[in-house]
């Protein structure tokens, strides 16, 4: 079994208000990445604070929190998001400055998904609608493959993982892919509260087993997210800890009613891996694993 590959998202949507721990400007997304990588994650997934910013705006905001990380380490695997606008370009165009400067992987959003909050009465209130055309979807290829980035693949829902495993069965996925399932779980990730409002699956065995069915075949390493909830709490670290898989942690996912660090998270995952004898990946091994791009 390969070793266990540990990524971290740093930060997100989540608010300093609902965890104080989270980072939010440069200087302390560039101290929780070393300091997370230092304690077992090989791969560093953040947000800039600004969602909107896109182009050189985007690249140099970012490389104010990732420039000192490479420089510190070099073999650090750290990637930014898409920017909240419209079009490939808009949203994904970044990518290429960021990958001049050293990031080697790249979000990878393959569909689309209903979010949003739960109203007084129980039903949805704010709605979101993250949408990936079939068509952005293929922009979003090539200009992923032209910038020689591994695909960071967010798995909202089941459709989105059969649209990945077309693209793999026919020879286009570019190099470096790595699949994320999501499970949404308690709490909503958008307020933080308690909800009966989710996407996708939820954080179950029998949900993962449902992934891992149509994943047999497929060659593509694959890691789990919990949503508004905990990847350890919930059992699916463990889970996949001992099926092959990997675990994707950090404050960007996590919902509960505790305030952890991400270094504390992180922690916890390296914890169940040793108890489970499985070793954690150096961000070179996980390069390995992955195949990512030079």
């Amino acid at each position: 079994m390969d070793p266990l590959i540990i990524e971290v998202a740093l930060n997100g949507g989540t608010p300093k208000k609902r965890n104080p721990h989270v980072p939010v400007t440069p200087a302390e997304i560039t101290a929780d990445a070393l300091a997370t990588m230092e304690a077992g994650a090989a791969i560093v997934h953040s947000h800039i604070e600004r969602f909107e910013l896109t182009g050189d705006a985007a690249v140099e905001r970012y490389l104010e929190g990732y420039a000192p990380v490479l420089a510190a380490r070099p073999d650090a695997i750290i990637w930014g998001t898409v920017a909240a606008a419209k079009g490939v370009e808009a949203r994904f165009g970044h990518y290429r400055g960021l990958a001049a400067a050293g990031m080697r992987m790249g979000a990878f959003d393959p569909g689309s998904v209903n979010l949003g909050s739960e109203g007084p009465d129980g039903l949805p209130g704010m709605s979101i609608v993250y949408s990936t055309s079939f068509d952005e979807i293929a922009g979003l290829v090539a200009l992923v493959d032209e910038a020689r980035l591994g695909p960071a693949i967010a798995i909202y829902e089941p459709g989105w993982l059969r649209t990945t495993l077309a693209y793999e069965k026919a020879g286009r996925l570019p190099a470096g892919a790595f699949v994320k399932l999501y499970f949404n779980g308690r709490y909503n990730f958008i307020d933080g509260k308690r909800s009966n409002i989710a996407f996708g699956l939820p954080p179950t065995q029998t949900a993962l087993d449902a992934y891992l069915e149509l994943l047999a075949g497929s060659k593509l390493p694959w890691a789990v997210a919990a949503i508004g909830d905990c990847v350890i709490d919930t059992g699916l670290a463990r889970l996949a800890i001992e099926r092959g898989g990997h675990v994707r942690v950090g404050l960007e996912d996590f919902g509960g009613e505790r305030t952890p660090t991400n270094v504390a998270l992180v922690e916890e995952v390296v914890a169940l891996a040793k108890a489970a004898g499985r070793k954690i990946a150096t961000p070179a091994e996980a390069a390995r694993i992955l195949g990512l791009p030079n």
